[in-house]
């Protein structure tokens, strides 16, 4: 069964340099039935204004991501890490025992647009470690490619966590099976674009719960990206 969360129903911050849709319950936004779903706590859709960002501020015991839509962002942290992420590329950071970071649009013309996405680790007062890799849109074309997985299969990028995030690209007859074990929550979340999930259409922002979910269907695609989120079944975060 599919349960749609629809992109106009997200919380929504706006703070002039700053414009944040919120899928789950984030800073002033609270809805007690959109409080996250399994391990996965926030997704939230960034857009940046040139020249600006978030100062350095702090986290402990999260694995965040980061998926840049459009743009170019730049981040710094207090393990020396500097980098700047672009569209293909993913940023993992987790943040363990306690790590500072900023995050801040690294053009003075363009705006960025990306997606900040939170789970909660299944371990707690690690060593902080950041990861980044660029995932090209061949290996995404037409087909779900492991970005994110418990333990870096395929060359995705490590998390704390029993959980698997692949990202895709379909246009026209692009269609695609994802086949999930046995027992399995998902999400699906598309970033831009449109197309059908398991035949229930959905576009840029939408989401979908699939609980005890065993396949997949991508199809019928319009320029769309989208991630999914391969879960453990249990119906919200804990930490």
């Amino acid at each position: 069964m599919l349960e749609l969360r629809p992109a106009g129903d997200r919380g929504l911050a706006k703070l002039g340099w700053l414009h944040s849709r919120h899928s789950f319950s984030f800073g002033s936004y609270y809805d007690p039935e959109q409080v996250g779903f399994s391990d996965l706590l926030v997704i939230n859709d960034d857009q940046v204004q040139p020249g600006r960002g978030f100062d350095t501020h702090g986290h402990r015991d999260m694995e965040i991501f980061s998926y840049v839509l459009e743009g170019a962002l730049e981040h710094k942290d207090s393990m020396g890490t500097g980098s700047v992420i672009r569209p293909g590329d993913v940023q993992m950071m987790s943040a363990g025992t306690g790590i500072r970071h900023s995050e801040f649009n690294a053009s003075r013309q363009e705006l960025v647009h990306f997606l900040q996405i939170w789970i909660i680790p299944n371990r707690q007062g690690v060593t902080p470690r950041y990861q980044q890799q660029r995932f090209a849109d061949a290996e995404k074309r037409g087909r779900l490619r492991l970005i994110i997985s418990p333990d870096g299969a395929e060359g995705s990028l490590s998390v704390y966590q029993d959980a698997r995030v692949y990202a895709g690209l379909f246009d026209g007859a692009e269609r695609q099976v994802l086949t999930l074990p046995e027992n399995r929550h998902a999400y699906v979340h598309v970033a831009r674009g449109a197309l059908e999930v398991n035949g229930q259409r959905l576009s840029a922002g939408d989401g979908a719960r699939l609980r005890q979910v065993r396949e997949l269907t991508f199809a019928q695609g319009e320029n769309a990206e989208v991630l999914v989120f391969d879960l453990r079944p249990v119906e919200l975060p804990s930490y």
